[in-house]
C-alpha cells in the first residue's frame, strides 16, 4: 500500500507543478512570444492540440483515448509489480505527465507548452515527467545489467563450482600450491 500512496504522491506532484506553470506562462506571456531565460531555451507559450511534435493535430478524442488506455495498462502493471523497488517513482512521473497534458486538454481542447529549446520543439514538465518517468520505468524493470560472471554464476567454459584464475580463492589457492 504505501508504494501506490507514494506513486499517488508523486503523480500529485508533478500534476500540481505542472499546471502552476503553465497559468503562469499563460498569465505572464502573450501567446507566440519568447523571452530567452538562456542561451538556446526561451519560454513560450505555444497551444499543441497534438501528440509529441504536434503528430496527431487532429486527434481530439482519439488522443485522450489511448492516454487512457496507456495509463489504464501503466497501472496495471504496477498493480501487478508494486513491490519491486523504486517503481512507484516513475510510475508516478509518468502518470501525473499525462494527466497534467489530459487536464489541459479537458480545459481548453489543447497541451500549453512553454519550454522552448534551440532545434527542438516546445514542450512543458508534463512532457519532461513523461519522458524521464519512461526511462525510469525501462531502468527499474530492466535494471542495471551485471558484469558476465557476476554472484558466482560459471562463465562459459568454467567448471561450477571451481575457482577462476584471479579470484581470491583461486590465488590463494595458487599461493598455498606454490609454498608448499
Amino acid at each position: 500500500m504505501r508504494e501506490w500512496r507514494l506513486a499517488g504522491v508523486v503523480a500529485a506532484a508533478v500534476v500540481a507543478l505542472d499546471q502552476v506553470l503553465k497559468q503562469a506562462v499563460v498569465s505572464g506571456i502573450p501567446r507566440g512570444e519568447e523571452r530567452n531565460v538562456f542561451f538556446g531555451i526561451d519560454l513560450t507559450y505555444v497551444r499543441n492540440e497534438g501528440i509529441a511534435f504536434g503528430a496527431l493535430g487532429d486527434g481530439g478524442a482519439l488522443i485522450v483515448v489511448l492516454t487512457a488506455v496507456a495509463l489504464a495498462f501503466l497501472i496495471g502493471y504496477f498493480a501487478l509489480h508494486a513491490r519491486r523497488p523504486w517503481l512507484w517513482l516513475p510510475v508516478g512521473a509518468v502518470a501525473g505527465g499525462a494527466l497534467g497534458n489530459l487536464a489541459d486538454r479537458a480545459r481548453d481542447g489543447s497541451v500549453i507548452d512553454y519550454l522552448d529549446p534551440a532545434l527542438w520543439p516546445a514542450f512543458n514538465l508534463a512532457d519532461a515527467a513523461i519522458v524521464i518517468g519512461i526511462l525510469g520505468l525501462l531502468y527499474v524493470v530492466e535494471g542495471p545489467r551485471k558484469p558476465r560472471g557476476a554472484a558466482g554464476e560459471p562463465r562459459a567454459g568454467d567448471a561450477a563450482g571451481e575457482p577462476r584464475a584471479g579470484d581470491a580463492a583461486g590465488e590463494a589457492r595458487a599461493g598455498d600450491a606454490a609454498g608448499a
